[in-house]
């Protein structure tokens, strides 16, 4: 039996986790999953309840990190997890996505000489003032096996020296979660708690520190925000560091805007199954979240993201994506359009079927040379790199 260690500490991280720590947990005689939460998401709504609603059980391990600047975090998580490593002694570390916990539990892994798995390999947004872009190159460069959600990943990897044989495009295995509980999400009454009505309000999320730390950014969002409301209600839970900023603007006008706007629905960050309700049933979503970007394509709602890039482009070419910059006015026409014209359906990417977790461990299991049979939805040769391709 081998034993693998879960690194999970943001609450992006955890519905990619939930599916795979089942179908490992479906194979009791080859693996042990171990969850490890860092605590860099720490309180019920950013953590907690995700565990409840991803029915996962309690973490094995809870570093309780907390806050504290990247490096800081980081340097913490990095120290704790090596503690466990040598203590527990697995035969694989993975790490998901591209949070701190990730590139902490990637290099306390490869410097103890553990196998790394990265899940959600191979995406890159070119933009090196994003932590998440160091994060998720560094954790790539030091990664045994590389599971991939789309095909352009590959070529990134392969441009930066992976070998061929490390990479294996499985799908979104974050998708897998959405699949399984989004007939869940559909019983809940949410709407009606907000007072909104199916495909007739917009659905903005901001967290971004480009988009909330900075003030005159801040002072875009808030004129986004009353822009969007002119057409339709806008609900907007809003993450804590954002809700503080906003709190703390120098100009009351742009303060009162958005914290006193009849149209504007403020509320506390939402579980998982709240939150995929109201992705579901939204006419328009605004974001800067890239996973809120693969659950809309998916979902087929018409999303704008508010970044000048992403590392996800196939949510623009085969999705529901549109890149629009903070750009107030840009954001109000195509938002006018989408809500009062439509927008044209686009197909979903491959693989993103709710079979990436089965994907991944029958890899896992060539890996270790276990006998397997190949995941659903797809065959034993599909699961090698470029031989999707």
């Amino acid at each position: 039996m081998k034993k693998l260690l879960l690194v999970a500490g943001a609450r992006p991280n955890f519905m990619k986790l939930a599916p795979l720590y089942a179908s490992l947990k479906a194979e009791p005689d080859a693996f042990q999953p171990i969850v490890v939460h860092t605590g860099q998401h720490y309180d019920r709504q950013m953590s907690d309840v995700f565990f409840e609603q991803l029915a996962l059980p309690e973490p094995d391990i809870n570093l309780g990190i907390g806050s504290a600047t990247h490096g800081a975090q980081t340097g913490r998580i990095l120290e704790k997890l090596e503690k466990v490593m040598l203590d527990s002694e697995p035969d694989m570390v993975v790490v998901f996505g591209d949070v701190n916990s990730t590139l902490a539990g990637a290099l306390a892994a490869v410097k103890l000489g553990i196998p790394v798995a990265h899940v959600e390999a191979g995406l890159r947004s070119n933009d090196w003032s994003m932590p998440e872009e160091i994060n998720r190159v560094v954790a790539d460069r030091v990664s045994a096996l590389l599971f991939t959600t789309c095909e352009d990943a590959a070529d990134n990897l392969l441009r930066e020296g992976a070998t061929p044989d490390s990479i294996h495009f499985v799908g979104n295995v974050m998708i897998d979660s959405l699949v399984k509980l989004l007939p869940v999400a559909d019983k809940l009454d949410v709407l009606r708690q907000y007072d909104l009505q199916s495909k007739r309000y917009t659905l903005v999320t901001m967290h971004r520190a480009s988009n909330v730390d900075d003030e005159e950014n801040l002072r875009k969002l808030t004129e986004m925000l009353s822009r969007l409301a002119l057409f339709a209600p806008v609900m907007f839970p809003v993450h804590p560091r954002t809700m503080r900023n906003l709190k703390d603007l120098t100009s009351a006008i742009d303060r009162d805007s958005i914290l006193d706007h009849p149209n504007i629905r403020l509320s506390e960050p939402l579980g998982y199954l709240e939150f995929l309700k109201l992705e579901k049933e939204a006419a328009l979503v605004v974001t800067d979240s890239g996973g809120v970007q693969e659950e809309s394509t998916y979902l087929q709602v018409p999303c704008l993201t508010a970044r000048p890039n992403t590392e996800r482009p196939v949510t623009i070419t085969d999705g529901t994506n549109t890149l629009v910059g903070l750009d107030p006015l840009r954001i109000a026409e195509l938002a006018e359009q989408y809500l009062f014209g439509g927008s044209p359906q686009r197909k979903r990417p491959r693989l993103w079927d709710g079979n990436a977790a089965p994907r991944i461990v029958s890899v896992m299991q060539r890996f270790f040379e276990i006998t397997s049979v190949p995941a659903p939805g797809v065959t034993e040769d599909d699961c090698v790199e470029q031989e999707l391709r």
